[in-house]
């Protein structure tokens, strides 16, 4: 395989279709499925991969034969057209709000995956002649825990496309859309069952991710059942669908000080409000306790929209290390709740201070 290596897990296949994905050139003649193919695209959508497509063809023709294949309603964002295919994982890039250093782009030409990793050289360039068939032991898709929003993030992408849609059919302000999705936003004390996707988001997320750091599913789990520990997850949900686990904070719980270890929100609901009412909460609760609240922030060069998060809240500069800064808010004034979320099942007196 080429293009240049990188630590992120691989989040989204993007494909080419002749002689790739199948065998042949459609525009030229019949094609048969590549058997090979057709298995490690539903491996990898069950264990949570997106898959697209780049490829230069005609449209039609070409979405006729993957309904034919039985495989349309695996792809997200079809890019089939005669631009260069670098210009198409862009876009895909764009539409699925993922950074390009989570793609893969697998095409049976030398010439194709030379375009797209000299245009982005983050891009993973997989010759589908050759490589295919070993990618599934690439340790950059090795899948984790199993979780209900793994099998299911194809769907709530497909769900998304359906707000976005709505939303441009929408006459009238953003805020009146939003309000109109119906938001519940459930926050809970994690249990064990939860961990999983705990672990997920936070080695998933890389631009709202307070820290960066990958803490390993023990050291999660410590968190969990410390008692100087707050570890709170946030479910969200609208009249569209389920966004699932889509929020984390960790706590340090001192007597006088509360201390922001970690808050990670998934890049998918960053326009929803979920990290500013995560933040709301934890104020309200380290007030009631009588205690100050700092947070701990390390840049890590993709991240800096949590900064953003964290001074829109009303945190300060306490101390700066480099790239690591303590933060504090005063808590006299409440930051403001997006007026579109609703708080549910928060079960506010199980996140008392211990």
């Amino acid at each position: 395989m080429d293009g240049s290596p990188a630590a992120q897990p691989i989040k989204c296949l993007v494909w080419d279709l002749d002689n790739t994905l199948w065998d042949g050139v459609l525009l030229e003649g019949p094609v048969s499925l590549r058997a090979d193919s057709a298995e490690l695209i539903r491996i990898l959508d069950g264990h949570g991969v997106l898959h697209a497509i780049a490829s230069q063809g005609d449209y039609a023709a070409a979405w006729e034969q993957l309904t034919v294949f039985g495989l349309a309603d695996y792809f997200l964002c079809p890019h089939i057209d005669w631009t260069a295919k670098s210009n198409s994982l862009a876009e895909i890039s764009q539409s699925l709000n993922l950074g390009l250093d989570t793609f893969a782009f697998v095409d049976d030409q030398a010439y194709e995956r030379a375009e797209v990793s000299h245009a982005h050289p983050e891009v993973l360039c997989v010759d589908a002649r050759q490589d295919l068939l070993n990618l599934l032991d690439h340790p950059r898709l090795r899948p984790g825990p199993q979780t209900p929003e793994r099998g299911r993030r194809r769907h709530m992408y497909q769900q998304d496309f359906k707000r976005r849609a709505a939303e441009e059919l929408f006459d009238g302000p953003a805020t009146e859309f939003q309000a109109s999705l119906g938001m519940e936003l459930s926050i809970f004390p994690a249990q064990t069952e939860d961990l999983g996707r705990v672990e997920e988001l936070v080695a998933r997320t890389s631009q709202l991710n307070s820290t960066g750091y990958d803490y390993t599913l023990d050291e999660l789990d410590a968190f969990r059942q410390s008692s100087d520990h707050l570890m709170l997850v946030a479910e969200l949900n609208d009249r569209f669908g389920w966004y699932g686990k889509v929020g984390l904070v960790v706590v340090e719980v001192g007597e006088s000080v509360w201390t922001l270890k970690l808050l990670v929100v998934s890049c998918r609901v960053m326009s929803r409000g979920v990290g500013v009412t995560l933040l709301s909460e934890i104020m309200r609760r380290a007030r009631d306790a009588g205690a100050r609240l700092q947070a701990e922030f390390r840049h890590t060069g993709r991240n800096r929209i949590m900064m953003v998060t964290y001074r829109f809240a009303g945190f300060r500069e306490v101390f700066r290390d480099d790239d690591h800064v303590l933060l504090e808010h005063d808590l006299e004034k409440n930051v403001a709740m997006p007026a579109h979320i609703e708080v549910i099942d928060t079960g506010r007196d199980r996140l008392t201070a211990p």
